[in-house]
């Protein structure tokens, strides 16, 4: 049989990523009959993307649990891919849909978390904290006799996703700058986002006689990209890939902040997400690297970060006329 799939929060770059990429490559597909796509921002642009390529939009309002979980019975969803969206009411939002997953029946529920969740501490970094609380209500439902969710589990830990360095760009471009409240001494490991698109629609589209593939089903997978970087190291990576020298400065986290509520499009809850994240970098916590899981779900390897300053390059070149440095060697 043809799996049924729901996948929540498809506005946003992780739930649009899979969603289009199991739409678009025949290896998914074909063993994917139908996508619905969840989401609190119907009319988005990436929503419309998604439904001209055969995703059904089903608006999500949070709230009344009895009507979302109708509306998952309705969706006739075997498979559930739970994002928690970008909302300063994640958790909660989060928590309901997860509640009815388990009223509606969904067997199979692949999670997308945070890495460094285990990590952070609760007074000092709440959201990413509230991860781990997700994850025990989700995993909680394996023991639960009155609900066949929890019977075939898969939680992804994401690290920090290379695609939020373009947030810099602009002191990229107009002083040949990477601004990072990250410390100078203690690295991290950014991971690309198609990277993690590609582990999911793995996961997702996997199968076994329980369920997902035997393979995937209970693992808990941490994925960060293949190369430990500071802040320093991340710039010269970038500077080898755009010919251009590309400096690292350590920024406090007040102005990290100004920063990001002046370049970003992010909620409050989400900058206080990504200044929480750098504050593990700061103590210490990301200095590890976790590519295991990848290499099992895709064979393949995950993206090193000259190949992402490459693909990006256009967001990095500096444009400075008059202090415009090239690099020996460099394309």
């Amino acid at each position: 049989m043809s799996r049924k799939l729901c996948i929540t929060a498809v506005d946003g770059h992780t739930g649009f990523l899979t969603a289009e990429l199991i739409m678009t490559d025949n290896n998914f597909k074909k063993t994917i009959g139908s996508v619905v796509g969840l989401t609190l921002h119907p009319e988005a642009s990436s929503c419309k993307e998604l439904s001209k390529l055969g995703v059904k939009i089903v608006p999500h309002k949070p709230g009344r649990l009895r009507e979302m979980t109708k509306a998952l019975k309705e969706t006739e969803a075997d498979t559930m891919c739970l994002i928690p969206p970008t909302h300063p009411d994640k958790f909660d939002i989060t928590s309901e849909l997860i509640e009815a997953t388990k009223k509606a029946g969904i067997a199979n529920v692949c999670m997308i978390s945070s890495a460094g969740c285990d990590l952070a501490e609760r007074e000092k970094q709440p959201r990413l904290r509230e991860f781990i609380d997700l994850e025990v209500l989700l995993l909680a439902s394996k023991g639960d006799p009155s609900t066949s969710t929890g019977h075939s589990p898969v939680v992804i830990r994401p690290g920090f996703y290379a695609e939020n360095l373009l947030l810099y760009s602009r002191q990229a471009q107009e002083e040949g700058l990477l601004p990072l409240p990250i410390g100078k001494d203690h690295k991290f490991a950014p991971i690309a986002l198609g990277d993690v698109a590609q582990v999911v629609a793995h996961v997702l589209s996997g199968k076994g006689k329980h369920g997902f593939s035997d393979k995937h089903r209970g693992q808990l997978m941490v994925l960060t990209g293949p190369m430990l970087a500071t802040g320093d190291e991340l710039a010269s990576a970038a500077s080898q890939a755009l010919g251009e020298e590309l400096k690292f400065e350590d920024i406090s986290e007040a102005e990290a902040k100004k920063v990001l509520r002046a370049q970003s499009d992010s909620d409050q809850s989400e900058i206080q997400y990504l200044l929480e994240y750098y504050s593990l970098v700061r103590e210490g916590k990301t200095n590890y690297i976790s590519t295991t899981a990848f290499h099992d779900v895709t064979g393949g390897h995950p993206q090193e970060p000259p190949d992402f300053f490459k693909v990006y390059a256009q967001e990095f070149h500096p444009k400075r006329s008059n202090k415009r440095r090239k690099l020996s060697g460099g394309q």
